[in-house]
């Protein structure tokens, strides 16, 4: 071998004084803090690398959308089948502070409510909240059997599927813009509209299992931190403890 041609002869081998260095020795973990309208506050814990130079933590954990189960939140397994999104809006010390980003239902649930010889009844609409938030909410239903039937199925007609969705719409409506965020929620997790929706629609045909399987928010209100800390109860760590005792609530014949 001619002698120059390779130089690597005399630096030794390549990347045996590397330092080899745990990832996690970069990392903090930080805990996540649900509103006070839920029971229970620490929904979990998550890492997010240390603050270096102009990197800041913070900014990488606000923004950030966790997906919790209602019957952790609420200390009650009735609710295992609700998903509530919440999105980590403030950062004070190692607690990071979040708001409702929204709901859905989990795969199995609305699975099983799917069965023959019914009508399932779907309908969405957007409404505003007091306090500023714009809500995507879609409902769903199923038709079920009138007192004393003797035929099979449970089909509706179009006509009154129109119809109960007419006073699905008029409910929503009703009940989302006289609230702010905080007592939506509660309304849905109650399900107090599900139950109204019912009682309405009994003339047009009976319906059960109805549902808000989705609720989505398309437009959140000017960020507001004062309003944020109202939402979490000030430095109280414990939420306050949600009344699962469902009130029938005088229905309105003119809205």
């Amino acid at each position: 071998m001619a002698v120059g041609k390779n130089k690597r002869l005399s630096k030794g081998k390549k990347g045996l004084k590397k330092k080899i260095i745990d990832p996690f020795t970069r990392k903090d973990w930080y805990d996540i803090k649900a509103p006070a309208m839920f029971s229970k506050r620490d929904v979990g814990k998550t890492l997010v690398n240390r603050t270096q130079g102009l990197k800041n933590s913070s900014d990488y954990l606000k923004g950030s959308v966790v997906e919790v189960s209602l019957a952790d939140l609420n200390e009650n397994q009735e609710d295992a089948f609700r998903k509530i999104k919440l999105r980590i809006d403030e950062i004070q010390g190692k607690n990071c502070l979040t708001n409702f980003h929204g709901l859905g239902i989990t795969s199995d649930k609305l699975r099983s409510l799917v069965k023959k010889w019914q009508s399932l009844v779907e309908a969405y609409i957007d409404v505003k909240t007091t306090d500023g938030y714009l809500l995507r909410c879609f409902i769903i239903g199923f038709t079920q059997r009138r007192k004393n039937q003797i035929r099979k199925t449970t089909y509706a007609q179009t006509a009154q599927i129109k119809q109960i969705r007419k006073k699905i719409f008029e409910i929503v409506t009703a009940e989302a813009t006289t609230c702010d965020m905080k007592e939506f929620v509660g309304k849905f997790t109650l399900e107090i509209i599900g139950k109204r929706i019912e009682k309405a629609t009994h003339n047009i045909y009976p319906l059960n299992n109805v549902l808000l399987r989705k609720v989505k928010i398309l437009k959140h209100p000017k960020y507001d931190v004062g309003k944020l800390m109202e939402l979490h109860g000030g430095s109280d760590d414990m939420g306050s403890k949600v009344d699962r005792a469902y009130k029938e609530p005088e229905f309105k014949t003119d809205i």
